[in-house]
């Protein structure tokens, strides 16, 4: 005869049995990469783009998106795609639109396609030339911008344009994409605009805005007088915001800032309190794919596989990312944003991302 321990011990266990099977399953990142890669080759025009109203910039993420996620450059739709921003390299060895006003952003973004599609170093000389404009387009000496101007070391969509923290993001994939370690000088001019967006104060970074809003997080830009793109503190500090937090987060490390350094510890500590697969914390749903994207990547990036938030609460973000773009994932398999700020109305573009921010969970990464 049981004793009644052991019959509520019996009865735990198959309730637990019960349970598993009646839940639902887990998504999984391949399930969700899958259908996003079908509905993209569905989406592709004949000429191999994507969004070609974008120049070669779309199809140029898109390329990476699937290469990251296992597809091999000789995949009719990724080459088709390869030979789409191919015919944009220019001359000056930029990779951009007739006429583009944004051509430092296309030319990082297919650095970073043409790193992850150089087999057998196909792309070596193109690499190499287009590695050679974005450092000549950086803010330094040669436009008449010196270590004391805040436009020093950063990237805006253009050689002209004042730069933001966003494109100087791109401009350091680029260069981490084409192996420049810590000791490269445009990495250190790099790091020097990253840390000047930073709300903290420190020897890096002495503007007047991390003593408004001193929080750690990061901001849009710290050139032609600030701004920020989640708005201004009552004091007229500029609010962190996450994508740039994250953004800022991962340049810090691609340029060989320690895990112990204040600059990083002060961006986890933002990322710790603001924890959110929700929306873009500080903007809500703006830039939320965006946001997916450079979470992953700088979480990625500083090898952590948890986040504890500032509640104690330990997040495997790899799953819950999973989860969160299961559950934003259309029917035809791709994702777009109800808020189409800053081109995310576009699934192509927000498909893209979305499956960036998924090669960081596949099974094989740590």
């Amino acid at each position: 005869m049981l004793r009644p321990i052991a019959v509520l011990s019996a009865a735990w266990a198959l309730a637990a049995v019960a349970s598993a099977a009646t839940a639902p399953a887990r998504p999984r990142a391949s399930e969700l990469v899958d259908r996003g890669i079908a509905y993209l080759a569905g989406a592709q025009a004949d000429d191999g783009s994507f969004s070609k109203g974008a120049g070669p910039a779309v199809t140029a993420l898109v390329a990476t998106a699937m290469i990251e996620n296992g597809r091999s450059p000789s995949d009719p739709v990724v080459s088709r795609a390869l030979a789409y921003v191919e015919r944009h390299v220019r001359p000056d060895g930029g990779v951009y639109a007739e006429g583009s006003k944004y051509r430092n952003y296309e030319t990082c973004l297919a650095i970073r396609c043409f790193s992850a599609a150089n087999n057998g170093g196909k792309y070596d000389e193109l690499l190499q030339r287009a590695e050679a404009y974005v450092k000549q387009a950086q803010w330094d000496e040669g436009e008449g911008h010196d270590k004391s101007s805040d436009y020093y070391g950063g990237a805006g969509y253009g050689s002209h344009n004042r730069p933001d923290l966003s494109n100087t993001t791109f401009l350091a994939d680029a260069l981490q994409a084409v192996g420049n370690g810590p000791d490269d000088p445009a990495v250190q001019r790099m790091l020097t605009f990253v840390s000047r967006c930073q709300n903290l104060e420190s020897e890096h970074n002495q503007s007047q805005f991390p003593t408004l809003n001193p929080d750690g997080g990061f901001y849009y830009t710290i050139a032609a007088g600030g701004s920020s793109q989640a708005g201004n503190t009552p004091n007229g500090g500029l609010r962190s915001y996450g994508s740039m937090t994250y953004a800022g987060l991962k340049s810090m490390i691609f340029a060989g800032v320690d895990k112990n350094d204040p600059r990083v510890k002060a961006a986890v500590e933002w990322a710790r309190r603001h924890y959110t697969l929700d929306e873009n914390p500080g903007i809500g749903d703006a830039g939320l794919y965006y946001y997916f994207h450079t979470f992953a990547k700088a979480l990625d990036a500083m090898g952590e596989p948890t986040v504890v938030d500032a509640a104690g609460v330990e997040h495997d973000w790899r799953q819950e990312l999973v989860e969160a773009l299961a559950e934003r994932q259309q029917d035809n398999g791709s994702w777009v944003n109800a808020n189409s700020r800053w081109l995310e109305g576009d699934p192509n573009l927000v498909t893209g991302y979305a499956l960036l921010a998924l090669s960081y969970c596949r099974p094989e990464r740590p």
